[in-house]
């Protein structure tokens, strides 16, 4: 289990840094919101925490200096584009785990009704990476 979620509370950040950080691009197609998705699950599993990419964005310093201090931090981007990769890296985040929703063979399109055997495939995706293992 990891360590370290704190909900928040009122309109004041209580987050706290962790071992492992997940941050989705959430995106405006199917793929986005895969990845969004996956690391909810993910997190539900207690294999990592969601973060806050658009904080990472808005340059929020107390963000991006719990995103430095994580051991692992995972880009889920939903297309090549790579926006959550591209975004923590401009925030001086390393990004240890990228993973590509197209790049794993799902098709983006805007059709909101995602398969639940996609975004398992997502979560999949992560634990190998986070593992070590090939996909």
């Amino acid at each position: 289990m990891v360590e370290g979620y704190v909900p928040t509370s009122g309109s004041k950040c209580t987050c706290q840094a962790s071992e492992i950080l997940l941050f989705p691009c959430s995106g405006g197609s199917n793929c986005g919101q895969i990845a969004n998705q996956a690391a909810v699950r993910l997190t539900e599993q207690g294999v990592a925490i969601i973060y806050c990419l658009a904080g990472i964005g808005a340059h929020d310093k107390v963000m991006i200096d719990t995103g430095k201090a994580a051991k692992r931090v995972v880009a889920l981007d939903g297309c090549g584009t790579a926006c959550a990769k591209r975004a923590l890296e401009h925030a001086g985040i390393t990004v240890t785990d990228w993973i590509c929703v197209t790049d794993e063979g799902i098709t983006k399109n805007h059709d909101f009704k995602l398969a639940s055997r996609d975004v398992a495939r997502i979560v999949r995706r992560v634990r190998e990476s986070l593992s070590g293992e090939a996909s």
